[in-house]
């Protein structure tokens, strides 16, 4: 059977199904992913060196002189065919809703409404003293303006990005993700190369896998349909499919 067609039946005979993505989703996007040779994020970077807690409490002054930038590359980047076919997926009911490792806002952007941000977003910022919450755009100004690190308004404590950095607790999103690919009857994997702990987890959870992957993961031996492609081709095949175009 075509592998199209067959990933179109599993969703259509799934009763809840869930996304799973990762950066390979945003490349389409103009965003880099982190492993890929030659155009990888961090190929020239040690993540651990910028995007760390320890990094972040004991010298804030490199995170933001180095790692905040490549942060702010991602926000300006656009949706791309992707991002737009998963958000009509979940409107016409296809899928409940979308798991997301990306920090880059794009699901949102796009349209998608149940959006579970395992890794945090480029939304927002909070004082690491206070907690107070300021749009991310309010910490941009202020590292323009000189102001590294910059200083929370209330309490003068240093503002950080609302992502996961090395060292963080993963947010509640990543408990609720879990107890929703467990209650699913299909989950669809889109751009991880799944090398992330604890989110490759997750499609061992799953009754039902399928990934969608320009190249390979760890869990591709587990999956029930392995579509490797663009993943924007693949998602706009199976909608197509799906609505019987």
């Amino acid at each position: 059977m075509d592998k199209i067609k067959k990933a179109s039946e599993l969703i259509e005979e799934s009763s809840k199904t869930m996304v799973l993505t990762g950066a390979g989703i945003s490349t389409e996007s103009g965003i880099p992913d982190f492993r890929s040779p030659g155009t990888g994020l961090w190929e020239n970077v040690d993540p651990m060196e910028l995007l760390s807690t320890s990094v972040l409490y004991n010298n804030p002054e490199k995170f933001y002189d180095k790692g905040y930038k490549m942060l702010l590359n991602m926000t300006d980047a656009e949706p791309n065919r992707a991002h737009f076919a998963l958000a009509e997926m979940e409107k016409r009911g296809f899928i409940k809703g979308i798991i997301t490792q990306n920090i880059d806002n794009l699901h949102h952007k796009a349209g998608s409404k149940y959006i579970l941000e395992v890794h945090g977003n480029t939304r927002e910022a909070s004082c690491m003293n206070c907690g107070n919450t300021v749009p991310l755009d309010v910490v941009t100004e202020k590292v323009n303006n000189g102001q590294i690190p910059p200083k929370c308004d209330r309490c003068q404590g240093i503002l950080r990005p609302d992502v996961i950095f090395f060292g963080d607790m993963l947010p509640e999103d990543f408990n609720i993700a879990s107890n929703e690919v467990s209650s699913s009857d299909l989950l669809i994997v889109v751009g991880s190369s799944l090398a992330v702990s604890p989110v490759n987890y997750l499609p061992q959870m799953a009754k039902n896998l399928i990934i969608i992957n320009k190249g390979t993961s760890v869990m591709d031996h587990y999956s029930d349909v392995l579509l490797n492609g663009s993943a924007g081709d693949i998602l706009e095949s199976i909608l197509e499919n799906l609505l019987g175009e």
